[in-house]
């Protein structure tokens, strides 16, 4: 019988804003690879999206035929090998809950939403991604699991002798990377360097550290784990604990530390991002779909959503929120929350004209080689719409 596989979205994809504003919750990059690539890995086959409307043409759902038995899969939820074991034996008419979460359900026919019928109680753990600072707190395991998934049974590219390399064993290079005269330290936790990518001179890395196809760190550059930076990502100047998801940049000096980027960004030379209080107490960050600060724990620096953009100096404080398709300058701490499309980022209420973003986020999509397209765009409109109505 044929099984068709979909990662749907909850209710609570609201508070992983804003980067579940532009996607799925499992298209969200944790570790080396996203959600979905995890799921898509373990399963042995491509899965599809159940998300709210204005994202669903981006990111589209997939039907089987009618009398396919399509099983919806939590998409906040990370795989492991016993979770995915129960949710490939589910039948026909099964649920497999954690407590109250819905974690898989096997639904025949078409109407996704129905309740399948029998419940089915998951003895095991769960890791699930509720939160926007759960994306760079559980990078760490999530950037193990992920090495250990990608790499076995595989052997390794070679490392130039210019390198100087401690625990080589969890040091694993993809073909057509490149990496000279740096010190690469995965006694700590594994090193990933993903196709194509390179490590510039004079680089010092300690693993846990990710970097995807065709990432780059900059001469001198000193990253501490556990950082990913996805594909086609720049990395300069200090960086620690970080989690860019892809298609964006911090490639200066500055420091940058306990923190989620987006794709499409860019943060200008010499940007800072605080992730301590100078108390040492809980750093509180604003979750705008419930319009209160929630406690994050000690460390949280900054979570800049998609194709966002800070100018050179840029001081950003400790648990600051950055929305979607802001341009932030001037000599000023923005405030800690700065929503989507905001300009200047001093003032809120200064808008970021949609047909100036949509220019300008065209421009940087070109600056990587990549095109924007109508879904893209009529995304970002419907993002648009939707926080000028928020406000």
């Amino acid at each position: 019988m044929e099984r068709n596989y979909i990662l749907f979205d909850t209710p609570a994809r609201d508070l992983l804003y804003p980067f579940t504003y532009t996607r799925p919750v499992a298209a969200c990059r944790i570790g080396i690879l996203t959600i979905q690539e995890k799921w898509e890995l373990w399963l042995g086959t491509g899965v599809s999206h159940f998300t709210v409307p204005y994202l669903q043409e981006k990111f589209p759902l997939l039907l089987g035929s009618a009398d396919a038995v399509h099983v919806l899969i939590n998409g906040h939820t990370l795989p492991d090998p016993p979770l995915v074991e129960a949710i490939m034996a589910l039948e026909p008419g099964q649920e497999l809950y954690r407590e109250h979460q819905l974690l898989a359900k096997a639904v025949p026919g078409n109407d996704l939403t129905k309740s399948a019928g029998e419940r089915r109680d998951y003895p095991g753990t769960v890791s699930n991604i509720e939160l926007p600072w759960h994306l760079f707190t559980m990078n760490d395991k999530a950037i193990r699991d992920d090495f250990k998934l990608i790499t076995a049974g595989r052997t390794s590219a070679p490392l130039s002798s210019t390198n100087q390399v401690i625990a080589p064993e969890t040091v694993f290079v993809e073909p057509g990377a490149v990496v000279e005269c740096s010190v690469l330290n995965a006694s700590a936790g594994p090193i990933y360097i993903g196709a194509n990518a390179q490590v510039m001179e004079g680089c010092l890395a300690r693993g846990p550290l990710a970097l995807g196809t065709g990432a780059v760190l900059k001469m001198g550059t000193k990253v501490y784990g556990a950082t990913s930076l996805g594909p086609a990502c720049t990395g300069g100047g200090e960086i620690k604990n970080v989690n860019m998801f892809g298609y964006s940049n911090k490639g200066h000096d500055g420091y940058l530390g306990d923190a989620v980027i987006g794709e499409w960004c860019n943060l200008g030379a010499n940007t800072t991002c605080s992730n301590l209080k100078n108390n040492a107490g809980t750093v509180n960050i604003w979750i705008e779909a419930r319009k209160e600060a929630w406690p994050a724990g000690q460390k949280c620096g900054t979570l800049m959503g998609d194709f966002s953009r800070c100018g050179i100096n840029t001081m950003l404080n400790t648990g600051t929120v950055i929305g979607v398709s802001c341009n932030i300058f001037g000599g000023d701490f923005p405030p800690k929350f700065v929503p989507s499309f905001s300009w200047g980022g001093r003032d809120p209420k200064e808008r970021y004209r949609l047909q100036e973003a949509l220019r300008d986020a065209t421009a940087w999509m070109a600056f990587k080689s990549r095109e924007m397209n109508d879904a893209d765009r009529r995304m970002l409109a419907a993002v648009y719409e939707q926080t000028t109505k928020s406000e």
